[in-house]
């Protein structure tokens, strides 16, 4: 049983996205990784970001203040945030559209970020890695 458990954790740990440093970085690319969504009055349920039309992948540009979809992905989407820091280390992006909040938290040496995304009776929670934009 400990070899099985062993043997997910590394399946896991392999198939999470590498993160890097993104110290004093204006544009950055992140990709979902764990994905989980709760509804009031049920449970939560863990998922793919496919699953949820969550992009893979997005792009910060904290310099223009927008978070957008990659040109591969083809969705074509991008929304601004309208709140935004950088302090001890940290990240923090948050914004608004179309009936949802959202929120980033991005640890600038390491490069997690989690996010979370909420509407009325719904979150969704993203964790994921985040590394320099080579656009």
């Amino acid at each position: 049983m400990k070899r099985f458990s062993l043997l997910v954790a590394g399946a896991t740990i392999g198939g999470v996205a590498s993160a890097d440093s993104v110290v004093g970085v204006d544009e950055i690319i992140c990709a979902a990784g764990q994905v989980q969504i709760c509804i009031e009055q049920d449970t939560c349920y863990s998922t793919s970001a496919a699953d949820l039309d969550v992009p893979e992948f997005v792009v910060i540009d904290t310099k223009k203040g927008t978070i957008s979809t990659t040109k591969a992905s083809g969705l074509n989407r991008s929304t601004g945030f309208t709140s935004s820091e950088r302090k001890d280390g940290l990240i923090h992006l948050q914004g608004m559209e179309g009936g949802r909040s959202f929120s980033f938290v991005i640890h600038e040496e390491t490069g997690r970020m989690t996010a979370a995304i909420a509407r009325d009776g719904l979150s969704v929670t993203v964790f994921g890695a985040c590394t320099v934009a080579d656009l």
